[in-house]
């Protein structure tokens, strides 16, 4: 057999001529790429709000969680509406993106916005305590690498930021769906 084959799920072997077809599905897949477009567009919104706000360039924003608007939320509407427009809205694939997509948007306003809040107190108890070691004339100076790592809190996201990526999420499906 001159052609390498690689097996997958026990059932099937594709050959090199089928990865062609499977690259070309995966290039044609719509909601893939309208879920992928929509999580780098509102990642990438999120630098220039920053700015705006705060007159300081933020780039690491575009790799962080939490903030306006929601990535996440962009990802299952644009997922949603994509697998609305190509299924079918009446169908159960598209039942089980939505459902799927509110649990996502239900937690990121949600379980990770109050562990961003929870975030917050915990580092200025830590912050205390530090001052509260460092005031104390009886204790040994701890050396810095005992020092508790300050958490992230910025975690979760306000309800119009869900919103507002929810949205963003749905207007880019229907923008990117004559691509396809």
């Amino acid at each position: 057999m001159s052609l390498i084959s690689i097996c997958y799920n026990k059932l099937r072997c594709v050959h090199r001529k089928e990865w062609i077809s499977v690259a070309n599905d995966i290039f044609d897949n719509f909601p893939l790429w309208a879920a992928l477009l929509a999580i780098g567009i509102a990642q990438f919104i999120k630098i220039p709000l920053h700015f705006f706000t705060t007159r300081t360039w933020m780039w690491s924003l575009m790799f962080s969680t939490g903030g306006m608007p929601s990535s996440h939320s962009s990802a299952v509407t644009a997922l949603s509406t994509a697998v609305g427009l190509r299924e079918g809205f009446g169908s159960n694939m598209f039942a089980i993106s939505a459902i799927l997509g509110v649990i996502v948007m239900f937690d990121a306003a949600g379980v990770r916005r109050h562990a961003g809040m929870q975030a917050v107190v915990l580092n200025k108890l830590v912050e205390e305590f530090n001052h509260l070691l460092e005031g104390m004339k009886t204790f040994k100076t701890r050396p810095k690498q005992e020092k508790a790592k300050k958490l992230k809190e910025l975690l979760g996201h306000q309800p119009i930021e869900v919103l507002i990526g929810g949205t963003l999420g749905v207007v880019i499906a229907l923008l990117v769906h004559p691509l396809f």
